[in-house]
């Protein structure tokens, strides 16, 4: 038999981990649900649930992937409970199938690169996504090269791929947005977007807290990778000499950080070309998404000077393209893990023919928005919520004293601070997450206009 991969260092593991958290999320969402929800008010609310829901909740995935060491399905069978292996294969599902559409972005993101290098996307930057880029057959082919790339890095294996490349992409975003939000910085008409970013307006978070504080709790969980089996199976890669604690607060921060820092490019960006956020007539929903980051900012660097708007829009596309890259690869290692140690396939071709499934399932995505916005949907508000709340319950409720002697694995502390976060998964966490998980499956199954309502695939 041959001998399962580990991590080669613990930089390795934690750079991997921050990349998979780091994905198009905190380019495109963060920054704009932290503006309108109340500015650095919401910035704050949103740490206190990283602190108290997001991070218990990753390192319960931890917990269950070291100390199975094998891939989220078989983690079940190895801890001893048959009964719980199909938390693991939703999980593992809902990475196959989120993977499907996100690579379609990711081709997406590969468009607007040549876009802007060859300066065409200038042209039309208000249509350039709707009538080139989103869909057709240049949208299937990118969709593949996308696809190609990530299936590469994942076949290399554990330390000669993942880890590897991950050590280069996650300081690159780092830099390559600390560079963008200087040259924001100094756009005439910047400091406006500094002011909606960034002001304190608690008024608005006392008045809709019912929305604002599940909108933290819910970024703060799925901003962290959890709910994929991604975290559970990098997790099971790791030796029992790493602190969990330490690494999990590390990633956390760093994620928070490049979502934080993202906004000090897009928005300032938006504001310089005199664009608003939210509002009847505006380009840029307050929610963000793919018209915030496709729209939005090719219409801002429109106006730019010279050379100055093709560069820009090549870097910041760059760094959206790394991240997507980071995280899609997280995506389909959570996949290949289980066929790898559950049949010994040969990681390169398996890594190959999945990424050849993934392709297919994306097709529709690729020439239709509509399916991608559906698939979209399940991920987020079925799959996702469904397994951080059933891991939750299993490693607060089931593994119990298990998941204690595992956390203290590493760590030179007593059993203070893991109990404590025993107690917070069981209550606080547990709370939450169900808040969430309501909320996500009212949009998904009900509707206020039409009653009962399920999102059935465009076309039926």
């Amino acid at each position: 038999m041959v001998e399962r991969e580990t991590w080669a260092t613990r930089a390795g593991f934690i750079l991997a981990a921050i990349g998979s958290a780091v994905g198009l999320g905190n380019i495109w969402r963060f920054p704009f649900q932290t503006a309108t929800n109340g500015g650095s008010a919401f910035l704050l609310v949103y740490l206190v649930a990283v602190l108290v829901i997001g991070i218990p909740a990753l390192l319960g995935e931890f917990v269950v992937g070291r100390r199975a060491n094998i891939n989220a399905i078989e983690a079940f069978n190895k801890l001893g409970r048959p009964q719980w292996a199909f938390v693991g294969a939703i999980g593992v599902l809902g990475s196959f199938w989120t993977l499907s559409y996100y690579s379609v972005v990711g081709g997406w993101v590969l468009r607007f690169i040549y876009g802007f290098a060859s300066g065409v996307v200038l042209d039309q930057p208000q249509t350039y996504f709707t009538d080139v880029a989103a869909t057709g057959l240049d949208a299937v082919a990118l969709h593949g090269l996308f696809m190609l790339v990530t299936a590469g890095i994942v076949a290399l294996g554990i330390e000669d791929g993942i880890e590897l490349a991950t050590k280069f992409m996650v300081p690159s975003i780092v830099v390559l947005l600390l560079g963008l939000a200087v040259y924001a910085f100094t756009l005439p008409g910047s400091g406006a977007g500094y002011e909606f970013y960034l002001s304190p307006d608690f008024a608005t978070v006392v008045e809709n807290w019912t929305t604002v504080v599940p909108a933290a709790a819910g970024q703060a969980l799925f901003s962290l990778s959890v709910g994929f089996a991604v975290m559970i199976t990098y997790a099971s890669y790791l030796s029992k000499d790493d602190s969990l604690p330490a690494d999990g607060l590390t990633i956390a921060v760093s994620n928070s950080f490049v979502g934080f820092l993202a906004g000090l490019v897009v928005i300032p960006l938006l504001f310089a070309a005199g664009i608003t956020i939210g509002g009847e007539g505006s380009l840029v929903s307050g929610s963000g998404g793919a018209g915030a980051v496709f729209i939005g900012v090719t219409t801002a660097l429109v106006d730019l000077p010279g050379l100055a708007a093709r560069v820009v829009g090549a870097l910041f596309f760059g760094t959206v393209l790394i991240a997507a890259i980071s995280s899609s690869i997280s995506l389909l290692e959570a996949v290949v893990s289980y066929l790898v140690d559950n049949y010994a396939l040969p990681r390169a071709p398996t890594a190959a023919g999945l990424g050849g499934v993934v392709f297919l399932l994306g097709v529709p995505s690729a020439l239709d928005t509509a399916w991608l916005t559906w698939f979209d949907g399940i991920s987020v508000s079925l799959f996702l919520p469904v397994v951080v709340l059933l891991v939750v319950l299993f490693v607060g409720w089931e593994l119990g004293g298990e998941a204690v002697d595992e956390l203290r694995q590493g760590t030179s502390g007593g059993t203070l601070l893991p109990m404590v976060w025993l107690w917070s998964l069981r209550t606080v966490v547990l709370l939450a997450i169900l808040v969430v998980v309501g909320l996500n499956f009212y949009d998904l199954f009900l509707t206020p206009e039409a009653g009962d309502y399920f999102i059935v695939p465009p076309g039926l």
